[in-house]
């Protein structure tokens, strides 16, 4: 029986997601079977209540790409430069979560770069609001370096684009760089 807030409708489309990821390594592909175990499994795909009810749930980031450039944002609470994105909410479509908070965080129209998550990760959140998992999967997105933003002060300190190589090693999300390696 699905879990309150979804039908069975969202965890097939959670797992197609999943399957179509190509897994990197085997962190990702250790991630991902465990990430469809979780999805078949029943449990509550989503946060109910902030920061962590329950305590593992979904999330969709999105890097937003030109050329060899990508935008990252200074977050708040994570205390991390990492890609926007954010929870999804009950019953929505992980990739109506990026074209959400794109508008939402950045102002921006969310224009895919592939129609399915480049990749998965599963991770402790650390920052104000750490001890939950976060099943996160990381869609692309097309920008445009020169393009106006809007972007959202209440979570983030700032936002830049950085190019490839000189994406940040300290205080960053510890799956960037296996991101960048592996798009």
């Amino acid at each position: 029986m699905a879990a309150r807030g979804e039908g069975a409708g969202m965890r097939e489309t959670l797992t197609a997601e999943l399957l179509a990821i190509t897994p990197c390594d085997a962190k990702e592909a250790r991630q991902v079977s465990e990430a469809l175990a979780w999805t078949l499994s029943g449990a509550e795909l989503f946060r109910l209540q902030k920061p962590a009810i329950p305590p593992k749930h979904l999330v969709s980031f999105f890097v937003v790409v030109d050329g060899e450039h990508i935008l990252l944002v200074d977050h708040k609470d994570a205390g991390l430069w990492l890609p926007p994105g954010g929870h999804v909410d009950p019953g929505e479509n992980p990739r109506g979560t990026v074209i959400r908070e794109a508008m939402e965080e950045l102002g921006i129209v969310a224009e895919f770069a592939s129609n399915e998550p480049v990749m998965l990760t599963a991770e402790e959140t650390v920052g104000i609001s750490a001890g939950h998992v976060d099943i996160c999967l990381w869609y692309v997105l097309r920008g445009h370096r020169n393009a106006d933003l809007t972007t959202c002060q209440d979570e983030f300190n700032s936002v830049r684009w950085f190019h490839y190589q000189d994406c940040p090693q300290e205080n960053a999300e510890p799956n960037l760089w296996r991101f960048v390696g592996k798009y």
